[in-house]
């Protein structure tokens, strides 16, 4: 990742290699796809999804895998889903080098989403 101030969510994108654009796309576009008129900004210098206003989640590139955080509660089946995926209380780490599980994403955006209330932008 380049060590710079971002001032958008594209802007954070474009400063990765091509492939790992590729996979932070597919996550946007993920996310949206569960909440369509959600916002987005930068916060503590990565991409965030805001729901009315709020932080939903943020993502980030490191050189080796794809960080979501937090993870709000989810029921058993999605939490065994989850476990290798696991780094520490409120972090997940989805390995670069492997295929990134974004039904997975789409899972947990609607947890995040029912977290938060259940409303849907």
């Amino acid at each position: 990742m380049a060590e710079n101030k971002f001032t958008s969510v594209d802007e954070y994108i474009a400063s990765f290699p091509a492939d790992v654009r590729e996979v932070l796309e597919e996550v946007r576009r993920t996310v949206r796809a569960v909440v369509p008129d959600a916002g987005e900004k930068i916060s503590y210098q990565i991409p965030t999804i805001t729901l009315g206003g709020k932080y939903l989640l943020y993502f980030s590139a490191w050189k080796e895998h794809l960080s979501i955080y937090p993870i709000p509660p989810v029921d058993e089946e999605l939490a065994a889903a989850l476990e290798p995926y696991r780094s520490g209380k409120g972090t997940l780490k989805f390995p670069l080098n492997n295929p990134i599980p974004y039904n997975l994403i789409t899972r947990l955006t609607e947890a995040f989403v029912t977290e938060r209330g259940g409303q849907r932008t």
